[in-house]
């Protein structure tokens, strides 16, 4: 499989950075139709839209994400929509429909991400309960096994901790097969063993190559350990992208982009992932690494590097892909004119050039 590229939709106000430096970007859905158009004409596979309920971290404005892709998907041709989903905010069995609906208005182009919460003022605000952090991976596991049951059987039944579902039907079924494509993020123990048993597609957070291969490496390794092929699991990255015509104009932007940071909203965003990671048994969330400068961009986009002349983020893009990275995650300054810019230029290069992914037996004998 070739390496795929998606971006972040911004669906919500402020852009992809915590900054209060202009941005040739906007939130509303007309922009985003544009954007969207564009995207799949230089190339982009995917489009994920975030879920965002209340104004956090300067996002005063927000599109709901489910909504907004069913919007897209009657406006675009080729882009494979993938909407964020809060299981607690919302029941399997509906979003089972929805997506299925989705999938036949784009005729086969709607996916899912399964995000299990980290802003506790968005449950807590709606009345749902803010349940204990491997809890909340335990729900989204269970609403995983309940979307792939209601897509792939005549009925469905299902006795969980957290949904039951009594010999349910869905029509039609998703026009994909077996099922649209599930995705998650996260960095703790149980986000890793949840994507080992059940995800299509594990995000991880912008990092080193090191560190990414390390993840890749324990996924494939929790896999197999449960009986599944290590191979039918993909990995996306996150990187913000910096492209200019010299490394010195790219690290000035970036310079730029954390000079003009919202320290408020940035020190709210820390607490807010900060108390959700430490809730974890390990004390390890997906931003328990991150410093200031890193939370300005909220999925730590600068760290995978992505930075400077096109020549140089191609060949960080190679690195990655050699490691295992099957899908970019790709967030941007100005929308307008940096991402066709990266899809005329970076693309088509990425894709032309022969892959470094190590072949499958090479691949099979590191897990074992």
């Amino acid at each position: 499989m070739s390496v795929k590229f998606a971006y972040w939709v911004p669906n919500v106000s402020g852009g992809l950075v915590v900054s209060k430096l202009p941005q040739r970007t906007d939130w509303t859905f007309d922009y985003n139709r544009q954007l969207a158009r564009v995207a799949e004409q230089v190339g982009f596979d995917y489009a994920l839209s975030q879920a965002r309920f209340f104004a956090s971290y300067g996002a005063e404005h927000q599109l709901e994400a489910l909504t907004l892709t069913a919007a897209l998907a009657s406006v675009t041709q080729r882009l494979k929509l993938i909407s964020a989903i809060h299981p607690g905010l919302w029941h399997p069995g509906v979003i089972a429909k929805a997506v299925a609906t989705i999938d036949n208005i784009s005729n086969g182009r709607a996916a899912v991400n399964i995000v299990s919460g980290w802003f506790k003022g968005e449950f807590i605000g709606y009345g749902e309960p803010w349940l204990d952090h491997d809890e909340r991976y335990r729900r989204s596991e269970e609403f995983i096994r309940v979307l792939k049951g209601m897509w792939t059987q005549e009925t469905f039944t299902f006795k969980g901790d957290f949904y039951r579902i009594n010999d349910a039907p869905l029509k039609p079924k998703p026009v994909q097969q077996p099922h649209p494509e599930i995705f998650q993020g996260g960095n703790s123990k149980a986000a890793r063993r949840m994507a080992a048993r059940v995800s299509d597609w594990y995000f991880m957070n912008g990092a080193s190559v090191e560190k990414v291969a390390e993840q890749i490496a324990e996924i494939r390794a929790l896999a197999a350990a449960e009986g599944r092929d290590p191979e039918s699991i993909r990995f996306g990255l996150n990187g913000f992208v910096i492209q200019r015509d010299t490394e010195k104009e790219a690290h000035d932007t970036l310079r730029e982009i954390i000079a003009h940071a919202d320290e408020e909203a940035v020190e709210g965003f820390r607490q807010q992932v900060q108390f959700a990671g430490n809730a974890s048994p390990e004390k390890q969330g997906m931003w328990a690494e991150s410093k200031f400068e890193d939370l300005v961009q909220y999925n730590d986009g600068f760290k995978t590097g992505l930075i400077g002349t096109e020549e140089q983020i191609i060949e960080r893009i190679r690195a990655y892909e050699a490691v295992g990275v099957d899908l970019f995650l790709c967030g941007f300054l100005h929308f307008t004119d940096d991402l066709p810019r990266f899809g005329e230029r970076i693309i088509p290069q990425v894709r032309a050039a022969p892959s470094r992914r190590p072949a499958r037996a090479e691949r099979v004998a590191e897990v074992a």
